[in-house]
């Protein structure tokens, strides 16, 4: 059977999924979904992702990640590698933990983020484990609404900021959004082609897309923007936030790149950028 297509992408939303090998459990104690929590903040700052909804299992995970740079991939092998071994040494086994390769989901984040944020945290809630998605510990949503202190990796403004601008209002009207969300089928069942979660001009635009690879994607970029100005002449022209919002989606700088420039964290760059964007879609609408 071939192997499934992989794509790759700056600024790419995917809902990620892995299982135990012959669906094994994964987590036997609370010590490994700390230390699950542990790797995956490792992975989180080395490879700059953005983790907006989480949610450990028994015997396998969900990620809804956001990656600034191209390198899914990438992540993923140290995510799932480390915890492997880390897992192995500390019940005195060896061997594989993980079924396969992990499966990948590219999402629409303008249509299907909120979605698949409740569908993820909602997974234990659908396999009987609790009856409300705040009794399960091992998720983003306890943080997400303010019950406890947040994982350091997890980014919950930008979700919030969906909702309302007030954050305590914000939390409420999510905490509503998810309880809504119990027995609502799956958003993945719906995929297409069994990769993109997004409607038909979502998936439209990634038919010329090139699988991972990537020198091969870094030279595609490098040429593509060969003729942009520099960075710096970027912020000299234009406020801050026009600055930023031009030189990640007209110039094809990175979120990484603009945030080491403009001193800030790539979460904040990337909230700003969406701003911008529903700014301007708000001025074509008048």
């Amino acid at each position: 059977m071939a192997r499934p297509i992989r794509i790759e992408y700056e600024g790419g939303f995917f809902h990620v999924t892995s299982r135990g090998n012959a669906r094994q459990e994964i987590f036997l104690e609370a010590g490994d979904y700390r230390l699950f929590l542990e790797v995956l903040g490792d992975v989180v700052e080395r490879y700059r992702w953005i983790i907006h909804a989480y949610c450990l299992m028994g015997n396998h995970y969900h990620l809804l990640i956001e990656t600034p740079q191209a390198n899914l991939s990438l992540g993923m092998r140290q995510l799932n590698g480390v915890f492997t071994q880390k897992y192995n040494r500390r019940h005195g086994r060896t061997g594989h933990l993980f079924q396969g390769r992990y499966k990948a989901f590219i999402v629409d984040k303008d249509a299907y983020l909120l979605e698949l944020s409740r569908y993820i945290v909602l997974n234990p809630v659908r396999a009987g484990m609790v009856e409300s998605a705040e009794e399960w510990p091992w998720s983003s949503y306890r943080a997400t609404v303010g019950i406890e202190t947040a994982e350091q990796f997890l980014h919950t403004d930008w979700l919030l900021s969906l909702f309302f601008n007030l954050k305590s209002e914000a939390r409420r009207l999510y905490m509503s959004f998810v309880h809504e969300g119990i027995g609502i089928e799956s958003p993945l069942k719906s995929a297409k082609g069994g990769l993109f979660v997004g409607n038909d001009s979502f998936v439209e635009r990634f038919r010329e897309a090139p699988a991972i690879s990537g020198a091969g994607t870094e030279s595609v970029r490098r040429e593509k923007y060969a003729a942009r100005p520099p960075i710096d002449e970027i912020f000299t022209s234009h406020s801050r936030d026009d600055a930023i919002y031009n030189a990640v989606e007209i110039w094809g700088y990175t979120l990484k790149e603009v945030a080491d420039y403009a001193e800030l964290h790539y979460s904040r760059v990337s909230r700003i950028v969406f701003l911008k964007k529903e700014e301007k879609k708000a001025k074509n609408k008048t």
